[in-house]
C-alpha cells in the first residue's frame, strides 16, 4: 500500500518566538488548504549534540536523530523556513541534516532525503529576508537528492512583518507564504497521481 502524501514542515531555528517558526505555520496552512496534510515540528523538541563521528561510533545514533529519520522517511515533502546566520545556514538546521543523513549503523545514508520535494522560506530582520542563507540550503539539499522548487519566499524586516498573533501583517505577503506551501502540495499531489 502506498503511503498517503504528507509534508514535514519545520523551521531551522530553536528560538521560541522565531520569525521562521511563525512563517512555517503560515506556509503549512497553505499546503493543507491545497489538500496535503502537514506535520509541523519544532526542532527544539529533538535536541541533538553537534555531529561528531567519534561520538556516533561510541554511542550510536542519538534517539532524537532516530525519531527525525522516521519522520523524514514518512513524509514525501519538506517545507523549511531557514533563518540566515552570517549569510549562511543556521547551525541547528545543518546539524539536523547531518544527523538525519546518518544510518543506525554509523554510515552515511541519504535515503531519508533522496526523492523528496522541498519548498523554502526565510524570515530575517535584515533587508534581504534571509535570501543569502537560502542559497546554501538549496545547494545542500540538492546535493543529497532533494528537488527544491524554484519558487521561494524571503521576508525582510521580519521584526516588523509579523503581528502579535504570529500572522504576517501584509496580506499580499501572507498569501505569498501560503502559496509556497500550496505549490509544494500541488506538485506532490500530481506526483502521487502519476
Amino acid at each position: 500500500m502506498t503511503q498517503p502524501t504528507r509534508i514535514l514542515a519545520f523551521a531551522g531555528s530553536a528560538r521560541k518566538d522565531s520569525f521562521n517558526k511563525q512563517l512555517i505555520r503560515i506556509a503549512a496552512r497553505g499546503a493543507e488548504q491545497a489538500g496535503v496534510p502537514c506535520s509541523v515540528i519544532d526542532l527544539r523538541d529533538y535536541t541533538l549534540p553537534v555531529y561528531d563521528a567519534d561520538l556516533e561510533e561510541q554511542d550510536g545514533l542519538p534517539e532524537p536523530a532516530r525519531k527525525l529519520r522516521e519522520l523524514f522517511a514518512a513524509h514525501q515533502g519538506l517545507l523549511i523556513s531557514a533563518p540566515e546566520h552570517n549569510s549562511s545556514i543556521s547551525a541547528l538546521l545543518k546539524n539536523t541534516i547531518d544527523w538525519v543523513t546518518r544510518s543506525p549503523d554509523a554510515k552515511p545514508d541519504i535515503s531519508c532525503f533522496r526523492g523528496k520535494w522541498c519548498a523554502l522560506l526565510a524570515a530575517s530582520p535584515g533587508s534581504l529576508g534571509g535570501l543569502r542563507g537560502l542559497v546554501t540550503v538549496r545547494s545542500l539539499l540538492g546535493n543529497i537528492g532533494v528537488t527544491v522548487l524554484p519558487h521561494q519566499l524571503a521576508v525582510p524586516q521580519a521584526h516588523k512583518a509579523f503581528g502579535p498573533d504570529g500572522e504576517l501583517i501584509d496580506e499580499a505577503q501572507r498569501k505569498r507564504a501560503e502559496e509556497v506551501g500550496a505549490e509544494l502540495a500541488r506538485v506532490l499531489r500530481k506526483l502521487s497521481a502519476a
